[in-house]
């Protein structure tokens, strides 16, 4: 059971959430460099942040919805309920022989810019909890 501070700091654990998914999948695509036809695979980020903020902010999701005409159709499945991050294959980089796609360079580089960004967000949300702390010590310094 988790304690919710605010809103910020339930969408700030649910970027860290997805932060370490994101790494997760980076290497993998740094230990598949050698898997034959391997596709690098990474995870559309902001979208799923955004998905998140509109939960929290109870706001309606901007797609437009499709009408179900008749009984018998299968209901469309609400792919915004779903807690997971969509993943895609990250193409666009020239395929060796072996058919793997898979830059080292481009995977290192993104490794670190989601490493930066996971440091950026503890530091955020240890700023955010110190703020609550020095809030609670002071309010009972004064009784």
């Amino acid at each position: 059971m988790s304690i919710e501070i605010s809103a910020s700091h339930h969408l700030a654990a649910k970027a860290l959430d997805y932060r370490a998914i994101r790494q997760d999948m980076i290497s993998s695509n740094i230990a598949n460099a050698d898997t034959p036809y391997y596709r690098p695979r990474d995870i559309r980020f902001e979208d799923a942040l955004a998905n998140e903020s509109a939960k929290i902010q109870n706001q309606g999701s901007l797609k437009l919805q499709m009408a179900q005409t008749d009984s018998a159709h299968l209901p469309l499945a609400d792919e915004s309920s779903s807690s997971r991050a969509k993943t895609f294959f990250r193409d666009g980089h020239m395929a060796r022989n072996d058919g793997n796609s898979v830059d080292l360079d481009v995977e290192t580089t993104e490794m670190s810019k989601n490493s930066i960004m996971f440091n950026a967000l503890i530091g955020a949300m240890k700023k955010n909890s110190d703020i609550f702390k020095s809030v609670i010590d002071s309010s009972s310094k004064v009784s």
